[in-house]
């Protein structure tokens, strides 16, 4: 008995010390490391990468400016986005959770605010992975925080930036000026995390340190980069943990804060 209450701790000591070692990791890396492999379930919506498409999707098209997607403001001038999260997680992944909600309030006029009864909302739930639908898509909306791998605060905000509307960086419709993608090394099947997409850019620069920016060698088949920053390929890019100074701002922007 005495052994067996031993290897427990140790091995709690582990998962708790390989959880801080991820804490350190970009947001590109630790969303890959989730996402990598994972099989969802048929009740699961179709998802890319880690995005969820409605059921009638606009091909390379944004859907903030195809359709609208955004959250309604009130009168006062804030945006409140109603949200419910699933009983399932541990204390530890609520405040988690909870702190990259809360995180937009300080810079920005969203406020992520516990449901009552209104129509639309997010609900957040551990499935499959992580993702998230871009934008408000109506009723009750699935942001995936599955508890293997996706509860670290900048993976919350980042999901939360795609529920408020926002695509990945390197989809930007302007992204040719900025980051030159090589196919070449992209697994098979993988291809169309690199589509361009016709996006509201909002008068921002392109990002290298933008949450929503993935790394140089996100899903390459052979070690080599998928991207490279241009003109200077020696430019870091997707290391970011949390969101940035741009990101705030399309925020703020695309809401008129």
């Amino acid at each position: 008995m005495t052994f067996f209450t031993f290897s427990v701790g140790v091995l709690t000591l582990l998962l708790v010390s390989s959880t801080r070692a991820d804490e350190d990791l970009s947001v590109s890396t630790l969303l890959e490391k989730a996402n990598r492999n994972v099989v969802h379930d048929p009740d699961e919506p179709t998802i890319v990468d880690d995005i969820a498409i409605p059921t009638f999707p606009e091909k390379n098209a944004d859907p903030c400016t195809s359709r609208g997607c955004m959250w309604p403001k009130y009168s006062d001038g804030k945006i409140y986005v109603p949200y419910v999260i699933a009983n399932h997680y541990s204390s530890r992944e609520l405040a988690v959770i909870e702190r990259g909600l809360e995180s937009f309030a300080s810079s920005t006029c969203i406020r992520f605010t516990r449901r009552t009864n209104q129509r639309d909302y997010l609900y957040i739930q551990s499935h499959n992975g992580c993702y998230s639908y871009v934008g408000r898509v109506g009723g009750s909306q699935v942001v995936s925080l599955s508890r293997q791998g996706c509860i670290y605060y900048g993976t919350v905000q980042h999901e939360l930036l795609h529920a408020l509307g926002f695509n990945h960086e390197q989809t930007r419709s302007d992204r040719d000026y900025h980051v030159r993608v090589l196919l070449h090394n992209v697994i098979s099947g993988m291809e169309h995390n690199f589509n361009k997409i016709d996006t509201n850019n909002l008068g921002t620069p392109y990002d290298y340190g933008s949450v929503m920016q993935y790394h140089r060698f996100a899903f390459s088949k052979n070690n080599e980069p998928t991207m490279v920053p241009i003109p200077d390929n020696n430019v870091e890019i997707g290391a970011a943990t949390q969101m940035s100074y741009n990101d705030i701002a399309r925020i703020n922007r695309l809401y008129q804060c």
